[in-house]
């Protein structure tokens, strides 16, 4: 017998003594190590309530309380509400036995005692008690080490003073959406500041979901901000650098896609590379010759870093004009709007975001504002996946 089964604490409720002794001894024999009697069910409550049980064997005719009413008891108290009772009976009728499992019994035990019965029954109550008691203490670990996750998650993030220093330097307004999964989906994003008035921008997506994926995306926060300094302006190389590093830094099959990119509003451009990452899109707040097209989708193509060591990764640019507004999201976005960009880009293109970024409203708070309430109805409360948007809005020289 597994030890943690034998280990489990067995009461014994019975106002007869002979009854408890031979059931100890039929319990004892099998191998069960920790059982307890109790006399009645006033005495059984009792010691309950001081030392709660595994599993509580209980006698339904007793004199005072009788173990219906000790059933009913338990049952009404949620801390009790999972505990397995087993009731010996000699009661044969189909109404005495509905009873006794409308008022909570979890299995029955003829009378007079079987010894084979009574084992039987009493390990494979055990072994699901033994079982939900492993999954309960698991999942109370998950959730603290998701917790834990989510603080760090939320100490990497941009600060607001960081976003309002990069208002003042590079003129433009950044703002951000994250909804975050029960189970975390790896998302993660941040900016570096560059000389000039000029930053860098990156968002990742680890594949995976969970702690190990919330942990690859710090990893991976860790080797961005160790390349910032000597490769920050330069996108292509930037990435190219990082996916050499993830290639040794994370196990097979770990990979993520990423978007990085230098905004620099006196120059009007967005310079980026992607790694298999949804493509940025720049909103226009009217059609503009000659495409008269409300927006621009830059590439999103690219193998995803951690795959494979050599990949190199193109450069590319998108204009980024005053009255605009460039906007990075992971993948979830575009599934939670329908799963293709049809969707989305309908969004962008609606008359709410169009009218607000052609008032000038600095920077697009009224256009952000109209896009992240479309998706925050679209997602739910918790979405089952990660989901992040990144707006750049860049207010009109009015």
């Amino acid at each position: 017998m597994d030890d943690a089964i034998a280990a489990c604490r067995i009461l014994v409720v019975d106002d007869t003594d002979f009854n408890r002794t031979l059931i100890g001894a039929l319990l004892g024999e099998a191998g069960f190590q920790n059982v307890a009697y109790a006399k009645d069910g006033f005495d059984a409550l009792a010691q309950i309530a001081a030392d709660a049980p595994d599993l509580l064997i209980l006698d339904i005719m007793m004199p005072g309380m009788d173990g219906f009413e000790v059933c009913r008891r338990l049952r009404a108290d949620h801390a009790y509400a999972d505990l397995p009772v087993l009731v010996q009976t000699a009661l044969s009728s189909s109404d005495d036995r509905n009873r006794a499992f409308a008022a909570g019994t979890t299995d029955l035990i003829s009378k007079p005692l079987d010894r084979t019965e009574l084992v039987a029954r009493v390990r494979i109550h055990l072994q699901n008690r033994v079982l939900i008691r492993d999954l309960q203490t698991y999942r109370a670990r998950v959730e603290g080490e998701l917790a834990m996750a989510r603080s760090m998650y939320d100490h990497l993030l941009p600060s607001p003073a960081l976003c309002a220093a990069l208002t003042d330097s590079a003129g433009v307004t950044l703002r951000s959406h994250t909804a975050l999964s029960f189970d975390l989906g790896g998302d993660l994003w941040g900016v570096l500041p560059l000389a000039g008035g000029r930053f860098g921008l990156f968002l990742l997506d680890m594949a995976g979901r969970g702690v190990s994926a919330a942990l690859n995306a710090f990893r991976m926060h860790t080797l961005i901000h160790e390349l910032a300094p000597h490769l920050g302006e330069r996108p292509g190389a930037f990435l190219t650098e990082l996916n050499e590093r993830a290639v040794c830094l994370l196990e097979l099959g770990q990979h993520a896609t990423v978007i990085y990119g230098v905004v620099d509003g006196a120059a009007e451009r967005f310079t980026y590379a992607a790694a298999a990452a949804a493509p940025p899109i720049l909103i226009r707040p009217a059609p503009i010759p000659p495409d008269n097209a409300a927006l621009v989708f830059g590439e999103g193509a690219g193998q995803p870093v951690g795959v494979a060591a050599g990949t190199r990764y193109e450069e590319r640019s998108l204009p980024f004009p005053p009255d605009s507004a460039l906007v990075l999201h992971s993948t979830a976005v575009l599934e939670t709007l329908g799963g293709r960009s049809g969707g989305f880009a309908a969004l962008l293109q609606s008359a709410a975001v169009q009218n607000a970024l052609a008032d000038g409203d600095d920077g697009g708070g009224g256009a952000f504002a109209a896009v992240t309430a479309a998706l925050a109805a679209a997602q739910g409360d918790v979405p089952l996946d990660d989901h992040t948007l990144v707006w750049i809005g860049r207010g009109g020289a009015r």
